[in-house]
This record gives C-alpha cells, sequence and structure tokens, in this order.
C-alpha cells in the first residue's frame, strides 16, 4: 500500500509500435500493472493495434523504471516515452535536418559528386558521434569540395535527397495546432531552404557554402551553425512559446544533444550513441510521426499526407 504522505506524480507512458500487434498491445496493461511503485489511472488508444497511453501514478526511479520496461517488451520492436502528463502538446518544433527529417547525410551526398564520398562520409560519422570538433570536421570536409560546380547542388538534391516517413504529418500536424516549425541544421542552407519547403517548416537555419557564382570555394561562411547555435536557435524561438518546456527538440548526432536535452521534450531519433545514452526519450522502431503519440495526438488528429 502506498504511503499517503507520499506525493505521488502523474506520468504519461506511450507506447508505439512498429508493426500493428492487437493482441501484444492488450497484454501490456497488465504487465505494466505488475511493475512496482506504479499505480494505472487510464489507458487510451492512440492507434488501434499501434499506440497506447497510459496514465500512471507513482515515485518512480526514472532509470529503474526504464530497464524495467525495457525487460518488459523485450525484442518486440516499439519505441515509448515516459513524461510528465502535464503540457504535453508543445508549442515550438525544433528538428534537425540530416538524417533526422532527411535520410541522408547531405554533405557525404555531395562528397559523392566530388569524388571524395569515403573520406568524407568516414570523418561525418565521427563527428557525429562527437569523436570529433564540429567546426573543424566540417571545415575538413568542405574543403574536399572545392571546386565542385554549384549545379551540382541541385542535382545532389533531386537525385539522392528524401524525406524520412513522416516528416510532413509531423511538421504539418503540429502547425495545424499553433505551433512554430523550425529546422536548424548544422548542414546547409541550399538543402534546408528545399526541405522546409517540402515538408512544410515556417523556418530553417543552417550554414552557407561559400562559391564565386559558378564553383565551390571549399569554404563555409561563418560563424559555422554548431551545437551551441543549435541550443540558442531553440531558446530564442522557445521565449515566444512560452519557454523550453513548450518545446520539442529532435536529432540525431553529437551537436543536437545539448537542444535535445534543454527541450521540453528531446528525441533522440535513431540517433548516435552518446545521443541515445543521455536523451530520455528515444526513436528507433518507429517512424517521426511517433513524436506526434508521444504528446498525447491521436491517429485521427493527424494532418494526413503522403510521403
Amino acid at each position: 500500500m502506498t504511503n499517503k504522505n507520499i506525493h505521488l506524480n502523474t506520468y504519461a507512458l506511450t507506447l508505439v509500435y512498429a508493426r500493428p500487434d492487437q493482441c501484444r498491445l492488450n497484454s501490456m496493461a497488465s504487465k505494466l500493472a505488475q511493475i512496482d511503485g506504479i499505480e494505472i489511472i487510464s489507458q487510451e488508444i492512440l492507434s488501434a493495434g499501434k499506440a497506447v497511453e497510459w496514465q500512471i501514478k507513482g515515485v518512480l526511479n526514472h532509470i529503474d523504471l526504464r530497464k524495467q520496461l525495457d525487460d518488459l517488451w523485450g525484442d518486440f520492436k516499439a519505441d515509448y516515452c515516459l513524461q510528465n502528463a502535464e503540457n504535453r502538446k508543445k508549442k515550438l518544433l525544433v528538428c534537425d535536418m540530416d538524417s533526422t527529417l532527411i535520410g541522408q547525410e547531405c554533405i557525404d551526398e555531395l562528397a559523392h559528386f566530388a569524388g571524395v564520398g569515403d573520406k568524407v562520409a568516414k570523418i561525418t560519422e565521427r563527428a557525429m558521434r562527437g569523436e570529433l570538433d564540429f567546426e573543424q570536421a566540417l571545415d575538413e570536409r568542405v574543403f574536399m569540395l572545392k571546386s565542385l560546380p554549384i549545379s551540382i547542388l541541385e542535382q545532389c538534391f533531386t537525385q539522392r535527397i528524401s524525406l524520412n516517413k513522416g516528416a510532413k504529418t509531423l511538421c504539418q500536424t503540429m502547425k495545424k495546432h499553433g505551433a512554430i516549425t523550425v529546422i536548424v541544421s548544422g548542414g546547409f542552407t541550399f538543402f534546408t531552404d528545399r526541405i522546409a519547403k517540402l515538408a512544410g517548416f515556417e523556418h530553417h537555419h543552417a550554414n552557407q557554402l561559400l562559391h564565386d557564382g559558378e564553383n565551390l570555394l571549399g569554404e563555409v561562411a561563418r560563424p559555422i551553425l554548431g551545437k551551441d547555435a543549435k541550443k540558442t536557435t531553440l531558446i530564442e524561438y522557445s521565449k515566444k512559446c512560452g519557454g523550453l518546456d513548450s518545446a520539442l527538440a529532435i536529432g540525431d548526432g553529437a551537436n543536437d544533444l545539448e537542444m535535445i536535452k534543454a527541450a521540453g521534450l528531446g528525441i533522440a531519433y535513431k540517433a548516435k550513441p552518446i545521443v541515445a545514452k543521455a536523451s530520455s526519450c528515444a526513436i528507433n522502431h518507429t517512424d517521426l510521426t511517433t513524436a506526434l503519440y508521444f504528446q498525447g495526438y491521436k491517429e485521427s488528429d493527424f494532418v494526413a499526407l503522403d510521403e
């Protein structure tokens, strides 16, 4: 029996399956109820057989509970989020672009056209893992693009860049419900401009590739937009939306970590280990619409778009 003198906080626990499985979903509530220290208040289906949300009470050790939840889900592919039940529908969406909104790293794709794809990709991977200084790594990679015709940028975008599933629906649904939508990227404005238009984002911030009108100069304009600038951008936009608690940030790489940690809801999307380990919430098996379920949206609330 719970000590009545202990204040029980109310939490929302959201579970989203990669593949709908109503039988498995139905069994989860009874298994969840067996975990010591929590009381299930209510259950709501957000998407039939796919997404469910429980309101729970308890004095929770989040680290211990997450370990128990990981054991509970087992090897069944599902993503979940445990958070305070209040103020869940966010008024600001800030997303990284490369390997988050899109399935590629734009600089790696440009490097393919420059004939240095493998070299650049190795540096990108190390930088996103937090093993290299981001600004130095960006300078090194951009220098290898020197003399690449700027016409290649459009060719690269058309032939090699694609939105990740759920990107449009996430953006458009949050916009419909009054959120400001922002892309903040350590990549390049040429691509963020096009991705913003394609997915429906209102604002975008990134680095600018310098050129002479025909070819890339192998340099990027200063100041470089890195991890500190990403967090600063989040903070500045959040002032218009009621503060950081009203912000949702999503990213995958080391330069996203500070903004993910600062946001009211920070999500690591199929992230590098350093980001996944430090984030309290992650999408590993499902798509970007899971960020809507985590906020309590039902599938019927979504702006339905072809992706």
